[in-house]
Formats: structure tokens, C-alpha cells, sequence
């Protein structure tokens, strides 16, 4: 059998690689991969204590809080904290940023922007949720960090990734230098590289989008869908539909088959639903590092700045040829 590398054994080799590494990023990473563990064993244990459903309020997006999101947002905040290395959080959670008050936060070179628990209203029902998260290098680490800090384009992250809670757990990152994957191995509890150098398909044949929605859409996104609806010579379906309701599981599954997630603006949904700077940033780095694309349907996403925490933004990200093809209609 081949050596099993551990995600820590990982983080290290690649520390090794940079002369200039102080070992300050690394440490960060850790953080989020012991958070995620956590999180991940309450998850899955969700169904016998009391964490399931909402707590009767809601976050700063007017989304219902599920027991599960302020857990998953507790123990990320509390691994920053107690690692140092980050000096303040911006998360789906909270209307403004949290400034840490750990031992070294406030020294701290980092910025982690965060969506906790995405999907989390899909627990009940056993479908996949995850974490995404992004992190920023501080550019003065002598003053008081104020929320303006966080608002540069997705280009200057210095580590992107997700947690996926399913059949399996996994940790999927990028700092730059490619996209690798790591599945939990619970009997050792360690993140153990499964996936590595992850390519995704220049094409595919799946298109995630909410097609209930579909009526409220641009004609760009009606005729997009209509195409992949078209069948070829055969009378053989040319794509397929797949849609969960969860963004990291649609990406996730598109990402290592091949596919398309739309999520445009809407009549109800001007400017979009997802969020740009915790969940399309990251995941547009990730997409772009494994040979994919993502576009708010005419502009690259990584080069938008926002301008807002909690700014959203219309999302199509995947294979580069699908991409393409869908801001070809939407550029009519």
C-alpha cells in the first residue's frame, strides 16, 4: 500500500517549499481542519441530541438559524481564537466583522472570511452540507482591523477551500499552487490526501440551476437552459440536471465530474443570492486553480471587489467550455 500522507504531513511539505514561509499560514489551515472535525462529529450525530432545526431567529441575510449554523460558527471563531494566527472573522453568521481578542489575534497576519454551515437546511433530511472559507493576508498588522480591510477582490486570497459533510468528509484547499482534496479517516482522525492535484473536465454534461426559478430568470439564462434541455441526432439527452439546494455539494460533485452551477439574479433576487466574498470567492479560486471558470455572467468573479460583508452576487461557475457557453447567452 502507498504511504498515506496526512493533511498536516501535507501542509508541511508544501511549507518546505517556500524558503520564505514562516509556518504562520499553516497553522491557520490546522485551525480550520480541527474545527471542521468538530463540526463534522456533531453532524453526525445530529439526528440524537438536540441541535437539529432553528432557534427561532434570524442571521443578517434573513435566513431561519439552525441550531447547527451558530454550533459550526462557534467553533470555527474558537479555533481562530485559540491559534493566533487570525485577528479577525467575517461570517455568514454575523452582521459585522469579530474581531478576535485571543493571546496573539490581535498581532494576527489574517482575515478569514467564513460560511460555517452551508446548506444547513438540508440537515434534517441527510443531504450533504459544508463549510467554505477564504483567507486574506493583512497588509498593516499595527492598527485596529475595521471591516474595509476585507474588501479587496478575490484575487488577493491567499488560501481557499470547503468542507464537505457527506457520505464522506472532506477538505478541499488551494493556496496558489493547485487544488487538492483530503477525506476524514475516522478511526485515526486525521484528513488523509485522497484527491490530489484536482483537474475538473473543461466540459461536462451536468447543469445544476433551480429550475423552479427559472420563469424569473434573464432570457440569457432561459435560453442557456433550453440548449442543455436539446437533444442530439439520437434523441439522446445532451446534459443532465442536478440540483441539491446545497452550493458546496452541486460544486463539489461538479468539480470532479464536470458541470455548471448557475444561481443568476432573479425578479426576487436582483443582485443574486450567494454571497460574494464567503462563498463565490473562495470557490471561483478553487474552480480557476483545477483548470475551471466563474463569472457573474459577464465579469470574472475573483476580479470584483466588494463593496458590502454580506454582498451577493449572480454565480456561474464550473467546467470552462460550459461557463463560456452560458455567458455567450447571456452576452446576446
Amino acid at each position: 500500500m502507498a504511504k498515506i500522507k496526512t493533511l498536516t504531513e501535507f501542509i508541511t511539505d508544501q511549507q518546505a517549499l517556500n524558503p520564505g514561509a514562516k509556518g504562520d499560514l499553516s497553522r491557520l489551515l490546522n485551525d480550520i481542519a480541527i474545527a471542521s472535525k468538530i463540526v463534522h462529529r456533531e453532524i453526525n450525530k445530529a439526528g440524537l441530541v438536540d441541535i437539529l432545526g432553528e432557534v427561532g431567529q434570524e442571521n443578517v441575510q434573513g435566513e431561519s438559524v439552525k441550531k447547527l449554523d451558530l454550533y459550526a460558527n462557534d467553533q470555527f471563531i474558537a479555533a481562530f481564537k485559540s491559534g493566533g494566527e487570525c485577528a479577525a472573522v467575517a461570517s455568514e453568521e454575523d452582521e459585522d466583522i469579530v474581531i478576535l481578542d485571543g493571546l496573539n489575534s490581535q498581532n494576527g497576519k489574517y482575515l478569514v472570511s467564513i460560511d460555517p454551515l452551508d446548506g444547513s437546511s438540508n440537515i434534517d433530511v441527510n443531504i450533504s452540507v459544508g463549510t467554505i472559507f477564504a483567507v486574506l493576508q493583512r497588509k498593516d498588522t499595527n492598527k485596529t482591523v475595521t471591516k474595509e480591510e476585507f474588501f479587496v477582490a478575490g484575487k488577493e486570497q491567499v488560501a481557499a477551500g470547503y468542507v464537505i459533510y457527506g457520505s464522506s468528509t472532506m477538505l478541499v484547499y488551494t493556496t496558489g499552487n493547485g487544488v487538492n482534496g483530503f477525506t476524514l479517516d475516522p478511526s485515526i482522525g486525521e484528513f488523509c490526501l485522497s484527491h490530489p492535484n484536482i483537474q475538473t473536465p473543461v466540459i461536462g454534461e451536468i447543469y445544476s440551476i433551480n429550475e423552479a426559478n427559472l420563469n424569473t430568470m434573464s432570457k440569457g439564462v432561459k435560453k442557456y437552459v433550453s440548449f442543455c434541455q436539446q437533444l442530439d441526432d439520437n434523441k439522446n439527452r445532451t446534459h443532465t440536471a442536478r440540483f441539491m439546494g446545497s452550493l458546496v455539494a452541486d460544486f463539489h460533485r461538479n468539480l470532479l465530474k464536470g458541470g455548471i452551477y448557475i444561481y443568476p439574479k432573479t425578479t426576487a433576487a436582483p443582485l443574486g443570492r450567494l454571497r460574494l466574498l464567503y462563498e463565490c470567492a473562495p470557490l471561483a479560486w478553487i474552480a480557476e486553480e483545477a483548470g475551471g471558470k466563474a463569472t457573474d455572467g459577464t465579469q470574472r468573479i475573483l476580479d470584483i471587489v466588494p463593496t458590502d460583508l454580506h454582498q451577493r452576487t449572480p454565480y456561474f461557475i464550473g467546467s470552462t467550455q460550459m461557463v463560456e457557453k452560458a455567458e455567450s447567452y447571456m452576452n446576446e
